[in-house]
């Protein structure tokens, strides 16, 4: 198993597709900060609650040029029906395969852990959050998006 990765670390690319089934990779966003969150499975009730916290306050990530990527080891279409149900307004990455969980050190027993990374515009890892508050942790990250001066 892969432990977390370290702040400094250039962030792996990934390749896969979103919840519409568009192509998607990490260096699409290269130039812009970006939230890549791990969690445990579509539409239950921890992850409901952080994704909603994401999508309530997607507006001021958008505003600071900040892109938000949640990942979960479901597919495509399970992403597309998690987000349609809860009108998620943000990318979430499908990643049955494993590969980005594993690649990021957050796969668990063949589901992703509750992690986040935020990624400086340079592609580096700026800060991990290995234990996160579903109900808070979107306002816990914007804090600290600003604390780390990569939004004003």
């Amino acid at each position: 198993m892969v432990d977390l990765l370290s702040i400094g670390t250039k962030a792996p690319d990934f390749h896969s597709v979103d919840q519409e089934g568009k192509e998607i990779s990490l260096s699409h966003f290269k130039g812009r900060p970006v939230i890549l969150y791990f969690y445990p499975k579509d539409d239950t009730p921890g992850c409901t609650k952080e994704a909603c916290n994401f999508r309530d306050n997607y507006s001021q990530y958008e505003a600071r040029g900040v892109k938000v990527l949640g990942v979960s080891v479901d597919d495509q279409e399970s992403h597309r029906k998690f987000a349609e149900k809860y009108n998620l307004n943000f990318t979430l990455v499908a990643d049955d395969s494993k590969d980005i969980s594993r690649k990021y050190g957050a796969l668990g027993d063949n589901v992703a852990k509750r992690v986040t990374y935020i990624i400086d515009k340079e592609g580096s890892i700026a800060h991990v959050y290995p234990n996160v508050n579903p109900d808070q942790h979107s306002d816990e990250v914007m804090a600290k998006l600003q604390d780390l001066r990569l939004v004003s």
